[in-house]
This record gives structure tokens, C-alpha cells and sequence, in this order.
């Protein structure tokens, strides 16, 4: 193989990983917009609603986390790893779902409580390191 087909097979690699990825935060984005009040996108946008940002941000980096580690484990097998990038990746964010409203009914932490506060709350910083604790783990179990 030359040097250019390398170069076209890792750059095609690379752009079917990045689109699987970006499918995986918009899905993302969108659960976490159906546990809040209002759309996420406005609450955020507009109303500047630090909570809202801090659980949507975090709950992103999570998938992002699941996504590398999909891709690192792949060891160059394009089509196993862009089917294991999607499935793992849309696992990890049912499991980020299932883990708010555990938080939600368990701890007693609301989603749609904490998103109607002006001020960034202790709630979400909990929840927020709790999305990126189970990104790290699915991330490390994909390993």
C-alpha cells in the first residue's frame, strides 16, 4: 500500500469515527434534554442556566470518553470498531440516563429541580461528576 492510500484509509477512518461520534453527543444531548424542563438548548442559550450547561456538558465529555475508548480498542478494524463505537456508545448514555433517575428517586436529587435554579446547585456538580464517572467506566470496560 502506499503512502497515500495509507493516508486516504486512516483519513476515511478517521472522518466514519468522528461522524459516529457526533450521532452519539447529539443523541446524548437530546436524552438529557428530555430529562429537563424546557428545551435544553434555550435553557442554556438563553436563559444561561449554569445547571442545565453543567449536567449537558459533563453528560457529553461522558460520551466522548466511551467513544475514544471504542475507537482505541478497535485495534484498526474499521467496521468492528464503528459498530462497537455505537453500540457502546448509546449503551453508556442509557446508563447515564438510568443513573439520573436512580439519583433522582434514591438520593433525591432532580434533574428538573436542579435546571429550575438560577444558581449553579451542589446537585449538579454531583450528578455532572456522576456522568463522567460512568463514561470512565463503561470507557474502561469497552478496554
Amino acid at each position: 500500500m502506499t503512502l497515500l492510500e495509507t493516508l486516504a484509509r486512516g483519513a476515511g477512518a478517521i472522518a466514519a469515527y468522528a461522524a459516529v461520534g457526533v450521532v452519539l453527543l447529539i443523541i446524548g444531548f437530546y436524552v438529557i434534554d428530555l430529562a429537563t424542563p424546557g428545551k435544553l438548548s434555550t435553557v442554556i442559550r438563553s436563559e444561561r442556566n449554569p445547571n442545565a450547561t453543567l449536567l449537558a456538558t459533563s453528560a457529553l465529555a461522558a460520551v466522548g470518553l466511551i467513544v475514544a475508548a471504542s475507537i482505541w480498542s478497535s485495534g484498526g478494524r474499521l467496521t468492528e470498531g464503528l459498530a462497537g463505537t455505537a453500540v457502546f456508545g448509546l449503551v453508556g448514555i442509557v446508563v447515564q440516563t438510568v443513573a439520573m433517575l436512580v439519583f433522582d428517586r434514591v438520593v433525591g436529587i432532580s434533574v428538573r429541580d436542579l435546571v429550575k435554579e438560577p444558581e449553579l446547585q451542589p446537585g449538579s456538580r454531583l450528578l455532572a461528576v456522576t456522568h463522567v464517572a460512568i463514561g470512565l467506566i463503561t470507557a474502561v470496560a469497552v478496554i
